[in-house]
């Protein structure tokens, strides 16, 4: 049994979908359908740089995105038929959604712009910050930002796998947390070159944002279920889905469980389309799993000829 899984922010590069677009018509298609929806020519970024400009969060959230389905319309893969479940990091459940056409591609692309744009006004650029505790699991994180936090927000992020939890909230309490991790037995902590604290209640602003703009979006049952980030089950109502995608702008990604429980439900092999970021995480939380990263043609042509 398969899921298709899905990146999420800081999988961008400079030079990400230029081969697709030159070998693959369906994958041309893809970045040109976005550059339509957006007004711009966030394909040419992707191709060219400049990377600053890139890594923005309003560019990389649509870029990702767009990257990822190329690569999975360049394969000409019936999801439905190939997949039992899908699942994505943050932006990437997104993704994963127009993957199994709850949402069509062009109200992807312009609800992850909105989203890009209003996570980061959210907080004014240096109030807020994001730490990786490594060698940490969910519990000592937990007890690390309850220490921290003293009167600020602080709070667990993602839990990506059993030796990685992400944190995020005030600049000063994260600093502190880093100080903290230590004394509770983390082997490192980090703080992360982010423009803002995501996932964590600073963020409120933009879920406020996302709730309007998902308010007046069509939206389909999804061809397969989707593990959401904020519960770590499987989800099929669209109203359902609707919520969730707005709680889980200021929640926790819950990946560690998401992939433990997809494990659990009878899924072998995880298809990770568009990056190479998602399978080392399954692969420490489902060590047995087989897993496959899709990026170039050459990885196409081998799934294809795999399923």
């Amino acid at each position: 049994m398969r899921a298709f899984i899905f990146p999420g922010q800081g999988s961008q590069s400079v030079g990400m979908g230029k081969t697709l677009a030159e070998t693959s018509p369906a994958a041309r298609a893809v970045l040109e359908e976005v550059d339509a929806a957006l007004g711009q020519s966030l394909a040419r970024l992707m191709a060219e740089g400049p990377a600053d400009e890139l890594t923005l969060t309003e560019n990389a959230q649509p870029a990702i995105m767009a990257n990822a389905i190329a690569t999975l319309r360049a394969a000409g893969i019936d999801l439905a038929g190939k997949a039992r479940f899908v699942a994505g990091h943050s932006l990437g459940e997104y993704t994963a959604l127009c993957a199994a056409g709850t949402f069509d591609l062009t109200t992807t692309a312009r609800l992850l712009k909105t989203r890009g744009l209003a996570m980061q006004a959210a907080v004014p650029v240096g109030d807020g910050a994001m730490a990786a505790l490594l060698g940490a699991d969910l519990a000592v994180a937990q007890a690390v930002v309850d220490a921290a936090a003293q009167g600020e927000v602080c709070a667990v992020a993602n839990d990506n796998d059993p030796s990685q939890v992400v944190i995020s909230g005030s600049k000063a309490a994260v600093e502190r947390a880093l100080e903290i991790a230590k004394e509770k037995g983390a082997k490192r902590a980090i703080l992360l070159p982010v423009s803002a604290p995501f996932h964590c209640a600073l963020m409120q602003p933009a879920a406020d944002a996302m709730a309007g703009a998902l308010a007046g979006v069509a939206m389909a049952p999804p061809a397969v279920p989707l593990y959401a980030n904020v519960t770590a089950e499987p989800v099929e109502s669209v109203d359902t889905i609707r919520e969730l995608l707005i709680e889980q702008v200021t929640g926790i990604v819950r990946w560690r469980e998401s992939v433990a429980n997809m494990a659990a439900a009878g899924v072998t092999h995880f298809v990770e389309f568009g990056g190479k970021v998602l399978g080392p995480m399954v692969k420490r939380i489902a060590p047995d799993a087989q897993v496959t990263n899709v990026v170039t043609m050459d990885d196409i042509d081998a799934l294809v000829k795999e399923i």
